[in-house]
């Protein structure tokens, strides 16, 4: 197989501030198909023990260089079919390290379509824009222009009609056309005014005349403006969006006096006085900047800009969509899960330990005393009789009252009460994965085991669920679709690998994101599965259509048989290591299993003595970690949490009231918090602490239980502001409308993504609401 692009390896080494063979190991493995997972657990000694934050970046990078590369051999083959690749334009190209500065020497000899300088080099006026960018003090510009004056040239507008040259004016203008363009092709130029704009540009917006009332939600960004280095991602992403909606106008502009001082000292040579060919250059200089170089770098500074806040918000989005996935499971046991509602009731179902449906009914607690009495009846009998270990209880609507009436029911305390959060519960319930499954019951039965399931384990019901619609993101509908796709694809992945999958149960939905696996291998281990029955080895895997020895190799350490033909199939310990673990086994005169039960024995191991030239120490140890503790569960223990009692909706809040929440959503400028009244409040950046947080994801996680003090309830505008400071003020004041730069700080607010789901309406405060606004549909 080719070996790794050494100069990427090199650059990468360099741009990381990693070894050459890290990287180097770490790109010939990714070339032979190994996943970032298996890499990250498997592969610590080829890649020098990296993580898989390490492996992504290699990996994302070296796509890069590719595609860098890939446009410098098709620009390349451009200009040798034109005949204009040079000995030294080849050695400039090939020495271009980004694509700005790759497509600067291009642009020169890129194809255009008919501008005013190919109109003029028609007029046959190139010698005359040479003559005056030669600058020489002695020739008289008007003069030189004079001689052009009653020229006759043909145009190249197909009409092959004979026009003249009327005047020197008309000489000189187009030969300043000339060089205006050659100066706005320049690379060097280019260079130093891309600088002047990533450095000093200031970015705004204004609203357009009439859209006032249209564009409320926007206020904020009604003439606002600041420098673009400084522009936080969710103000972007929300001018932006002002400007799709043709609510904005958004500008990005420098100071012209002092672009310009820069840039004409690279073209103008001594002294522009009137009548010098200075002079004309020093015109061409400034209209190559006003029509040409300043559109250009606002067009550049916008999609630079872009695409780093669709960076920004995409991170805050997978780090939301980790801790989500990653959140305490309840496990295995017998589940009673309600979807609730007022008028259409609320659906109940029954689940057994496996999540398999057993029942589904209605009840309607609130419609009378008959129905509400007949409610108590069927749900007490249900636990009674189903043997019901926890109950879950949707978020949404009706939520917090239907969890006070089944808390009323005299419910042992040994079974929970669990509010659940339902984002994206009724796309899953409306999906095709839905219907596979339960294609004899509607959306609210299927909507009601997906709250149920999600209880159970939360990363097995949620990778049925396109990432976007559980409703953790940032603008997601406003960033770079296939970057965002890209980075949720690896957050799943990574949590489902990280956690491991158990062979036998798992929805084909869960095995699809195993290492080495995809939708079809997963469909067919299913179907394997149903047709023979449970595995009973890993090895069996092989036995699966389409599984080959690659992706054997790159799943199985992931995949879990319990009480499989080999006790290590329960474990992490890859197969290819079984023998490792049964040498040492062997070498203590017993068997694998009772190196899994005894501690005592397995301190006798001295791990030196089973180095070899592929299997180290961090291998060892990873296994030996395993044999304490085969097949553990990284994530946190489930504890029950419930909300405050009497404090259901927004108007039982008051100013000053210590309430306990859950985090749903980490923002840029703030986390929202359910505290179990059906709308989200915000804790703003500057209320997460005591100390100043640069990071809200530095303090709080998404799932995140916290205990935060009311500041402000704004009933007419549906606000509720809390703070997690330990002495936080009271009422408006503590509202931040500055702290930070910007309206407000904020810019995300519901943060959603237009059109995603989620249980309730989110909040926030002062400038941050209009962005709340924008993505108040849930």
């Amino acid at each position: 197989m080719e070996l790794p692009n050494a100069d990427h390896v090199l650059r990468i080494t360099q741009e990381l501030g990693l070894k050459v063979h890290q990287v180097a190991s770490t790109a010939q493995l990714l070339k032979e198909g190994a996943t970032v997972p298996f890499i990250a657990r498997y592969r610590k000694e080829a890649t020098g023990e990296l993580d898989e934050v390490a492996v992504t970046a290699i990996r994302d990078r070296l796509e890069q260089l590719a595609a860098l590369d890939e446009r410098r051999a098709a620009i390349v083959a451009s200009l040798k079919e034109r005949n204009l690749l040079t000995d030294d334009l080849a050695k400039k190209i090939a020495g271009a390290d980004t694509l700005n500065a790759l497509e600067d020497i291009y642009l020169p000899f890129r194809p255009k379509k008919r501008t005013r300088a190919t109109i003029a080099k028609e007029k046959g006026l190139e010698p005359l824009a040479d003559l005056l960018f030669a600058q020489d003090p002695a020739t008289n510009a008007k003069a030189a222009a004079a001689e052009y004056a009653g020229r006759e040239y043909t145009p190249d507008d197909g009409k092959n009609l004979k026009a003249k040259i009327a005047d020197a004016d008309e000489a000189l203008a187009g030969a300043r056309d000339i060089l205006a363009e050659r100066i706005s092709d320049d690379a060097a130029g280019r260079a130093k005014l891309r600088a002047i704009y990533q450095q000093h540009s200031v970015i705004s917006s204004k609203v357009i005349a009439g859209k006032e009332a249209e564009g409320a939600k926007f206020k904020d960004y009604f003439d606002w403006s600041e420098p673009l280095a400084k522009a936080p991602s969710h103000r972007v992403l929300a001018m932006r969006r002002g400007e799709k909606e043709l609510v904005l106008m958004m500008r990005i502009t420098v100071d012209e006096k002092s672009a310009l001082a820069e840039i004409e000292p690279l073209f103008v040579k001594g002294q522009a006085t009137p009548g010098s060919c200075a002079e004309q250059v020093k015109l061409a200089a400034q209209d190559a900047y006003k029509r040409l170089l300043a559109p250009a770098m606002e067009t550049e500074m916008r999609l630079e800009t872009k695409k780093r806040a669709d960076e920004t918000a995409i991170k805050v989005f997978t780090e939301n969509l980790r801790e989500l996935l990653l959140a305490s499971p309840l496990g295995q046991k017998n589940v009673l899960a309600i979807d609730p509602g007022f008028r259409t009731g609320c659906k109940v179902v029954i689940l057994d330990r496996q999540g398999k449906l057993l029942h589904n009914d209605v009840v309607y607690p609130d419609q009378g005393i008959a129905k509400t009495e007949e409610a108590k009846e069927k749900l007490s009998g249900f636990v009674k009789f189903f043997q019901i270990e926890a109950i879950a209880i949707g978020n949404g609507t009706a939520g917090r009252e239907t969890e006070l009436f089944v808390r009323s029911l005299g419910i042992p305390p040994s079974i929970p009460v669990v509010m659940v959060n339902e984002s994206g519960a009724s796309i899953y319930s409306a999906s095709e994965v839905a219907r596979e499954e339960f294609p004899d019951h509607d959306l609210t039965v299927r909507g009601a085991v997906s709250i149920g399931r999600r209880l159970m384990d939360p990363l097995a019901e949620l990778v049925k669920l396109d990432p976007k619609s559980i409703g953790v993101g940032q603008y997601q509908h406003d960033v770079d679709q296939n970057g965002l796709k890209r980075s949720l694809d690896d957050t799943v992945i990574s949590c489902v690998n990280g956690v491991g999958v158990e062979l036998n149960t798992a929805s084909k939905q869960l095995l699809s994101y195993v290492s080495g696996l995809n939708a079809s291998i997963a469909a067919n281990i299913v179907a394997r599965r149903n047709e023979k029955g449970p595995f009973k080895s890993r090895a069996e895997l092989l036995e699966v259509d389409r599984l080959g020895p690659k992706a054997y190799e790159q799943a199985a350490g992931f995949l879990r048989v319990r009480g499989g033909e080999h006790p290590l199939d329960g474990s992490a310990v890859h197969p290819e290591s079984y023998p490792i673990v049964e040498k040492m086994a062997a070498d203590l005169a017993v068997t694998v299993a009772d190196l899994m039960r005894d501690a005592n024995l397995r301190k006798k191991i001295k791990l030196e003595t089973y180095v070899t030239e592929k299997v180290g120490l961090p291998t060892l140890n990873d296994i030996m970690a395993e044999l304490a503790k085969p097949g553990r569960d990284p994530r946190q223990k489930f504890e029950a949490f419930s909300f405050a009692d009497g404090v259901n909706k927004p108007e039982d809040l008051k100013p000053g009231m210590k309430l306990p929440g859950i985090v749903t959503n980490v923002t840029a400028f703030g986390a929202f918090v359910d505290i179990g009244v059906h709308q989200d409040g915000l804790v703003h950046v500057s209320q997460l602490a005591d100390t100043f947080v640069k990071d809200p994801a530095e303090v709080v996680k998404v799932s995140q239980r916290v205990t935060v003090t009311v500041t402000e309830v704004d009933l007419p505008r549906k606000r509720i502001s809390l703070s997690m400071r330990s002495k936080p003020e009271i009422g408006p004041k503590s509202a931040p409308g500055g702290g930070r730069t910007g309206p407000g700080s904020g810019g995300s607010g519901g943060n959603r993504g237009a059109g995603a789901p989620a249980p309730r309406p989110q909040q926030s405060l002062n400038g941050d609401w209009f962005s709340a606004a924008l993505n108040k549909k849930r």
